[in-house]
């Protein structure tokens, strides 16, 4: 999901250096990336044993107790309803999901466990049930939830913007053209990421991504980089056929209004949809001056929403609890995310 604009102006840095910083999480982008990620050697998703899917409550608990730990103060910003001119999108993602499921189950039969895996990622879905169950382990461990009118990204954005959160912490670089100063890579995904159709893998780290910088090298305006991100293809339009990042950025550089840019790269008649993104990304639907409230990290009650519901590891789930409780009473938090300097 999310725009590609190729190779972005990056500045890594550690979970150390985030101590005491709130940033805004995307939480549908979060939680999709744990439902990826976090499966059965052969692609089949985690579950309980009344089969209901876990790895999004595994990952919402065992991530963000490492980010506690750190003094780091995540604040999740939920979906609301999505324009009407996502729908197309929404249904080529949901057609594409088919599609994996088929080549899943095709590997699966062949033996391929490393290509089963590959196309399983591409199906995960997050369903209502799990976005309340994400949203009810959140606030036993003390995070604020917030609720977006429409786009969690752009609600996250204008919270950046009002200097309620130091960043926005996602995996897409959509915030960026909904004008987010700051956008924060790979929070929420920490060890080693093996390379596609390879025996190699990577060490990833959190990594800054600036507004500003991308913008100067780029050498151009936030409404360019809009243009750019519509004709690539953005959560809200599938772009122009043949045209990626760097003949976007060359037909943009030149441009100074969006049907210019349409035209020299031969979509005029996507111009209406066009002009519905620009204006989406610009004035999108926010609540201002959003309250951040913290709350209490209550381990009784999440060892049973998650061992007594959901069959975790009673062992490592107090194990994890007690980390956190130990590290938030090391800088006299008394179990408070609230407190903390």
């Amino acid at each position: 999901m999310g725009v590609d604009l190729g190779e972005l102006p990056k500045k890594p840095v550690s979970l150390a250096d985030l101590s005491g910083k709130r940033f805004a999480v995307d939480a549908y982008n979060t939680i999709y990336q744990f439902l990826s990620s976090i499966r059965q050697p052969d692609g089949t998703p985690l579950q309980d044993f009344k089969g209901n899917t876990t790895g999004h409550m595994a990952g919402i608990f065992y991530r963000n107790s490492r980010l506690l730990e750190n003094g780091i103060k995540p604040i999740y910003v939920f979906d609301g309803k999505p324009p009407d001119f996502k729908a197309d999108v929404l249904g080529e993602r949901s057609e594409r999901k088919k599609e994996a499921e088929a080549a899943w189950k095709a590997a699966l039969e062949k033996g391929n466990i490393d290509e089963a895996k590959k196309f399983a990622q591409a199906t995960s879905r997050l369903t209502p049930e799990m976005v309340e169950e994400s949203k009810t382990l959140l606030r036993l461990m003390g995070m604020p939830v917030i609720e977006a009118p429409s786009e969690g990204e752009a609600q996250a954005s204008q919270m950046a913007l009002e200097g309620t959160v130091d960043a926005v912490a996602s995996q897409d670089i959509d915030c960026l053209l909904f004008g987010a100063p700051l956008l924060l890579r790979n929070l929420s995904i920490g060890g080693r990421r093996k390379l596609p159709g390879r025996h190699e893998y990577v060490e990833i780290t959190p990594e800054y991504v600036s507004l500003n910088d991308l913008l100067s090298e780029l050498k151009i305006t936030r409404e360019q980089l809009i243009w750019m991100g519509i004709l690539v293809g953005t959560d809200f339009d599938e772009g122009v056929k043949g045209i990626g990042p760097k003949k976007a950025h060359k037909i943009v550089l030149d441009c100074t209004s969006l049907s210019q840019a349409a035209e020299k790269a031969g979509a005029l008649d996507q111009l209406p949809l066009f002009e519905s993104v620009e204006h989406f990304f610009l004035n999108p639907p926010v609540k201002k001056d959003v309250k951040i409230e913290f709350g209490r990290f209550d381990k009784e009650k999440i060892a049973a929403f998650l061992c007594g519901k959901h069959d975790f590891s009673e062992e490592r789930v107090k194990r994890t609890c007690d980390a956190v409780e130990k590290s938030m009473k090391e800088v006299g938090a008394q179990t408070r995310l609230g407190n903390w300097s």
